[in-house]
C-alpha cells in the first residue's frame, strides 16, 4: 500500500489528525494495535481547554458535543476543610471550558471516520518503522496472519507512551525528561448527579477532585499510595474518604453511588525530545506525559495534531516552514503545560514526606491566590488554555 501519512495509533490523537487530513485532501492510513471496541472503552480525561472546543467546532466534529457537553467557567479549590477559592476565568480573562469525556470525543471520531470512510486498520501487530530519515519511509505489520507493508512520505507517531514509534529515535538523538511522583489517583465513575461545580481539594489527607461527565455521570477522585491496588479500595472506602476531605457544604452535596468503573493511575511528568526525527513526526502522549491534575492530556494531543496537521497540509501547498519548527513550537506549549500541571499537583497533593510545615505553605499560597486577582488570572490563562501559536 501507499500514501502520503501513515499514522500510527487511532485514539484521540491519530484519530483527529486523520480526519483533519482526509478533509484537506492528503491521504493518510492508520495504524492501531488495539481493537475498536478497546480503544472506545477506555477511560480518560473530561475537562477541554476552549481551543480544543474550537478545534473540533473548526472540523466539524463538535455537533455532540455543543449538546452535551457542560461549559464550566469556574476552578474552585477546597483547603483546611473550611475554605474555598472560586475562580471565574470567564471574568478574569474571557475563556471557559467544557466538560465532555474522551470516550464521546472518541465516539464522535469514528463516527466521522465511518462516514468519509477512513482507512483504519485495527490489530496490527508487530509495527515497525523503516527509513525514517529518509524520503522514502515505510511502516510494517501483522493483521490477520498477513504481513503488510504501507509505503509514505511521512509517519505520525500517535501511539501513546508505550508504543513503537518514539523507539524510532534513537537513544543517541533524544533527550527525555522525567519526574514520577510517589502517589496515584485512585478514580471511579458513578452514575449520579455530579456537584454542580468542578472541585480540587487539599487536605491533609490528601487531594481529592469532584469533576463530571453528563447530568447523570459523575467523576471522582482521591490521591491514593502507589502500592495500593482497585481491590484495596471498596466503593464505601472510597466514598468515606472522599467525603472526609471535602468541606463540610460540599460533602453534604454529594450523592453516592456503585461505582461503574475503578481505575488507580500513577502520575508521572515525562517529555521527549525532539517531536521529529526525520520524516517521523511524534504527537500526543508518545512525546509526553503530564499528571492530570492540570487537565492537559487530551489538550495537549489536540495542539500537537493542530500543529502537525497544518504542517503536513501545508507542505503539500508548498510550504515546509511549520514542517520544520513543528517540534519546536509543540514543545514551547507541551512545556508550559508541564511546568503548569507540576506547580498544581505540587500546590495540591500530600507527599510522603510533607511535614507540618510543608502543609502550611501550601495553605498559605492557596491563602494567596485567594488574594491576588494577578494570580487568579495567571491561574485561568494557564488552566484553559494558551492562544495556539
Amino acid at each position: 500500500m501507499q500514501t502520503k501519512v501513515a499514522i500510527i495509533g487511532a485514539g484521540p490523537a491519530g484519530a483527529l489528525l486523520s480526519h483533519i487530513l482526509d478533509r484537506a485532501g492528503v491521504d493518510n492510513i492508520v495504524l492501531e494495535r488495539q481493537s475498536r471496541s478497546y480503544v472506545l472503552e477506555r477511560i480518560r480525561a473530561g475537562v477541554l481547554e476552549w481551543g480544543t472546543v474550537e478545534t473540533l467546532r473548526e472540523h466539524g466534529l463538535a455537533d455532540r458535543l455543543d449538546v452535551e457537553g457542560h461549559v464550566h467557567d469556574t476552578i474552585n479549590i477546597a483547603w483546611r476543610g473550611t475554605e474555598t477559592l472560586s475562580v471565574d476565568t470567564s471574568e478574569k480573562i474571557d475563556r471557559r471550558m467544557m466538560a465532555y469525556g474522551q470516550t464521546r470525543i472518541q465516539e464522535d471520531l469514528y463516527a466521522a471516520a465511518d462516514a468519509r470512510g477512513a482507512s483504519i486498520v485495527f490489530e496490527a501487530s508487530d509495527v515497525a518503522l523503516h527509513n525514517v530519515t529518509t524520503d522514502s519511509p515505510y511502516v510494517t505489520y501483522r493483521v490477520n496472519g498477513t504481513d503488510e507493508r504501507i509505503d509514505c512520505e511521512f509517519i505520525a507517531g500517535c501511539d501513546g507512551f508505550h508504543g513503537v514509534s518514539r523507539q524510532a529515535i534513537p537513544e543517541s538523538s533524544r533527550k527525555e525528561f522525567e519526574k514520577v511522583y510517589p502517589f496515584g489517583w485512585l478514580g471511579i465513575l458513578s452514575e449520579t448527579p455530579p456537584l454542580p461545580i468542578l472541585l480540587y481539594v487539599n487536605h491533609e489527607r490528601g487531594f481529592g477532585l469532584c469533576s463530571m461527565r453528563n447530568p447523570m455521570l459523575s467523576r471522582y477522585y482521591v490521591q491514593a499510595p502507589i502500592t495500593d491496588s482497585v481491590d484495596d479500595w471498596s466503593d464505601d472506602r472510597f466514598w468515606s474518604e472522599l467525603v472526609g476531605r471535602l468541606p463540610s457544604e460540599h460533602a453534604d452535596q454529594l450523592v453516592t453511588g456503585p461505582s461503574i468503573e475503578k481505575s488507580l493511575a500513577p502520575l508521572r511528568s515525562y517529555v521527549c525530545e525532539p517531536m521529529r526525527h526525520g520524516n517521523m513526526f511524534l504527537a500526543g502522549d508518545a512525546a509526553h506525559i503530564v499528571p492530570p491534575t492540570g487537565a492537559k492530556g487530551l489538550n495537549l494531543a489536540v495542539s500537537d495534531v493542530r500543529y502537525l496537521s497544518r504542517a503536513f497540509i501545508q507542505h503539500y501547498q508548498g510550504d515546509d516552514s511549520f514542517l520544520d519548527s513543528y517540534s519546536d513550537m509543540a514543545l514551547r506549549r507541551v512545556w508550559g503545560a508541564v511546568r503548569f500541571s507540576w506547580w498544581l499537583t505540587t500546590l495540591l497533593h500530600r507527599f510522603p514526606d510533607q511535614t507540618a510545615f510543608d502543609q502550611r505553605a501550601q495553605e498559605q499560597e492557596l491563602s494567596y491566590l485567594a488574594a491576588s486577582a494577578a494570580a487568579q488570572t495567571a491561574l485561568s490563562e494557564q488552566y484553559v488554555g494558551l492562544p495556539f501559536e
